[in-house]
């Protein structure tokens, strides 16, 4: 049966269609703005620009946390330390800073910390064999008592000399009135996306997920993705923490 040119176009469009719907991420965006549109109606605090400000701006760290766990998430794993390994990377910029150090020394040492408990999660799961709720639950706790430990379990509020910079630097909103915390998220973002999408440790990651065993047998380096991907995560967590203390003011365990 022969075809006319408008049968295929017709086809085409009906999958394009058929996929749109059969997605998940269609549906959510779709309650998002049901639940908008509710709540505008619901109270008028809602839909203003204040609050939405606020709303954008409060959700970033959760996001920036989410985008380092996706790395984890697609290798079939799971990390429950990021709250902790959040608040720790925290106390370390806030008590290097009082300490009379620079931010660019407190931010250093955040991030080193971070990426050390990512490596050594990493190690435990990929190498080890202990299995990734274990090995990070334990973590959650080992570094929520590091933070307490860290600051005898006060609150840090002083940052010394670069006070004002650590403040500006999570609580200001140099582009267009955009807060700080937003446009770290979205570059984040477009980092994550081009490098799961673009990249060749990304579609390493894939295939870990897809098939650890198959993937390791085409020559995937299994163990040590294994390991960058969770010190991807804390590294999430670890700039999470830096830019919610800024916006804060002040770290807590």
């Amino acid at each position: 049966m022969a075809l006319t040119i408008d049968q295929p176009i017709e086809h085409k469009q009906q999958s394009l269609a058929a996929r749109v719907f059969a997605s998940q991420t269609f549906w959510v965006v779709i309650a998002v703005i049901l639940a908008c549109v509710f709540l505008s109606f619901a109270t008028d605090a809602f839909a203003t620009s204040k609050n939405l400000y606020n709303i954008t701006r409060n959700i970033t760290f959760v996001a920036i946390i989410a985008l380092g766990m996706t790395f984890v998430i697609i290798t079939g794993g799971i990390d429950l330390s990021v709250g902790s390994v959040l608040c720790l990377s925290s106390m370390v910029l806030a008590v290097t800073m009082h300490a009379g150090y620079s931010i660019e020394v407190g931010i250093l040492a955040s991030i080193a910390t971070a990426l050390a408990i990512g490596a050594f999660n990493g190690v435990l799961i990929a190498y080890l064999g202990f299995p990734p709720f274990v090995v990070t639950l334990g973590m959650l706790s080992i570094a929520r008592s590091l933070a307490m430990v860290a600051s005898n379990n006060t609150v840090v509020f002083q940052f010394g000399p670069d006070h004002a910079k650590l403040l500006s630097l999570g609580g200001g909103a140099w582009v267009f009135g955009i807060a700080n915390p937003v446009l770290y998220m979205i570059l984040l973002a477009l980092i994550t996306g081009f490098i799961l999408r673009w990249t060749k440790f990304g579609r390493h990651i894939f295939a870990i997920g897809g098939n650890e065993h198959a993937a390791t047998l085409t020559g995937v380096p299994v163990r040590q993705i294994k390991v960058a991907v969770y010190m991807i995560s804390a590294l999430s967590a670890g700039i999470a923490g830096i830019i919610q203390t800024g916006w804060l003011g002040a770290v807590t365990t």
